[in-house]
């Protein structure tokens, strides 16, 4: 396995789903990842008008590279595959953060895996003042649907994955939001209690790689009159640990490198 951290960091993914929508991100974000925001423009004309990002959690570069074939869906549907960085500690409330804030954790102040409400400038707060509609679909007691509370956007909160898989597809299809982030925390919770390279958590992972995958075909099929930025963006990645059970939260490239993929959907 390789010893290289990745050097895109998850920190650009703020102002990148802000520039391609059209939307100045706000002084202090890191800048937007350049070869999504060129391929955007290129591919668009212009300007998004919608954008969805799917939030997988703890999917490693590792498996990307050890289990490239499970990922084929994904890769047909997927216009890029960039490798990134997560932040340190590389736990899931911590990284989130980062992905929505486009600062690090000393700047938004979650530094340690705990789930306070955001006082910290995020995405959702930028569309918002833009005058678009922004939507979350998470489970409950998550980080995703913790964090980004008491924003002028639609939280949509269930007890499992599969609700918020339905609901996304609902609002696909109601074409209501201009971005709408869903959260899947089912492989996280299954390589923690098997060990990432268990049966159970690569069925997990084939899941939603699934998941992606049907998304990205609904709104293929639904939002025609659209241009459309869709992401496969997990927050950090994993590592087997004594006793055959999964972790993260360590500076090491199993935790830090991860896998991001976009699409250009029109």
């Amino acid at each position: 396995m390789s010893d290289i951290y990745d050097s895109l960091p998850l920190t650009s993914i703020a102002a990148t789903v802000l520039d391609v929508l059209g939307v100045n991100p706000p002084e202090g974000f890191a800048p937007a990842n350049d070869i999504v925001t060129e391929k955007a423009e290129a591919a668009f004309g212009g300007k998004a008008d919608r954008v969805f990002i799917y939030n997988p959690d703890a999917v490693a570069l590792w498996l990307f590279q050890k289990y490239t074939g499970l990922f084929k869906k994904a890769l047909l549907r997927s216009d890029l595959q960039i490798p990134m960085l997560s932040v340190m500690p590389s736990v899931t409330p911590v990284c989130f953060a980062s992905m929505y804030t486009g600062v690090m954790p000393e700047s938004h102040g979650i530094k340690a895996y705990v789930k306070p409400v955001l006082k910290a400038h995020t995405v959702f707060d930028s569309l918002a003042r833009a005058g678009k509609r922004c939507a979350i679909v998470s489970t409950s007691g998550d980080s995703i649907s913790e964090i980004f509370r008491e924003r002028d956007m639609d939280y949509f909160i269930y007890d499992t994955h599969q609700e918020c898989n339905k609901k996304a597809l609902e609002l696909i299809a109601e074409d209501r939001h201009s971005l709408i982030v869903l959260y899947n925390g089912n492989y996280d919770a299954t390589m923690h209690k098997f060990a990432p390279e268990s049966n159970e958590a690569l069925a997990a992972l084939e899941e939603n790689v699934e998941t992606f995958s049907q998304m990205h075909d609904a709104i293929c099929s639904t939002w025609k009159g659209h241009k459309t930025l869709m992401g496969f963006c997990p927050d950090h990645g994993c590592h087997e640990i004594d006793g055959g059970m999964g972790s993260h939260g360590l500076e090491m490239i199993e935790d830090m490198n991860i896998i991001h993929m976009f699409s250009f959907i029109k």
